[in-house]
């Protein structure tokens, strides 16, 4: 068994470190690289409407990083949104956000659906307007779903999302030693993710049906569904709660208990 970690570089650390603690043998091959986009008029335009936004949804690390960065070239001091209730996806970005002395609410699906579920944005009639800080072609169902409820969206896209070439390397030393009979276990945490490992895969479908796939909620299960039933496909998919360590791993020693 082996299991191939498809985090960004500067989140793949821990989880690969936590896996071969135990034994599990890991490769790296990261399907997304977050690149920073410069600080723009369009993005001094969004800062000045903060002033009367409510909520601020948070979606990764990065996007705290680059989110604060920009507010400070902004010209707005962080004491001027005290008004602002912050939402993190997950418990990472909520701790970087807590060093910025920004607490926020953070769901127990760390996914677009697991953050709509919160009573902020259930239980909340006055609430009217929404900015969000994300990366390029991130979170567009949960902003549809905002607009669709009549939000006024806030769009700051304050990095891109990529492929990374490194990775078609990597992935070329990967092939040499793949195996036909091994079972290998992947790690998908975003639709972006998924689109991009079919664009590795694209000569090799064997090893596209040959994963077991750990998936990051029911959205990402339901395209993979399709993905596999359109193709006649026979893989296996299982649904993550979250992308912290000790649950991955604790899905894995399960998968292996069963090979």
């Amino acid at each position: 068994m082996q299991f191939i970690n498809t985090r960004p570089v500067e989140r793949a650390q821990t989880l690969t470190q936590c896996l071969r603690q135990t034994g599990i043998d890991v490769v790296e091959l990261p399907l997304l690289e977050l690149v920073a986009r410069p600080f723009s008029v369009q993005l001094q335009a969004l800062y000045s409407q903060l002033f009367d936004t409510q909520v601020i949804v948070v979606v990764s690390p990065t996007a705290v990083q680059l989110g604060m960065k920009y507010l400070q070239e902004s010209g707005i001091k962080l004491s001027q949104l005290q008004h602002i209730k912050w939402v993190a996806v997950g418990q990472t970005t909520a701790q970087l956000l807590q060093t910025y002395g920004c607490e926020s609410l953070v769901p127990e699906v760390e996914t677009s659906e697991g953050m709509l579920s919160l009573a902020i944005f259930n239980n909340n009639k006055n609430l009217k307007k929404i900015a969000f800080w994300r990366g390029e072609g991130g979170r567009q169902f949960m902003m549809q779903q905002c607009v669709s409820d009549q939000l006024e969206v806030l769009n700051f896209v304050l990095y891109e999302r990529q492929l990374p070439q490194k990775t078609f390397i990597e992935y070329q030393r990967f092939m040499h030693s793949y195996q036909h009979n091994q079972t290998y276990i992947n790690c998908i945490s975003s639709e972006a993710s998924w689109l991009n490992w079919l664009l590795l895969n694209q000569q090799n479908f064997e090893l596209i049906n040959q994963c077991h796939y750990l998936v990051l909620g029911e959205r990402l299960y339901q395209i993979l569904q399709e993905y596999k039933k359109k193709n006649a496909m026979c893989f296996n998919i299982s649904i993550l709660e979250s992308l912290k360590a000790s649950t991955v791993l604790q899905h894995v020693t399960e998968l292996q208990r069963n090979v």
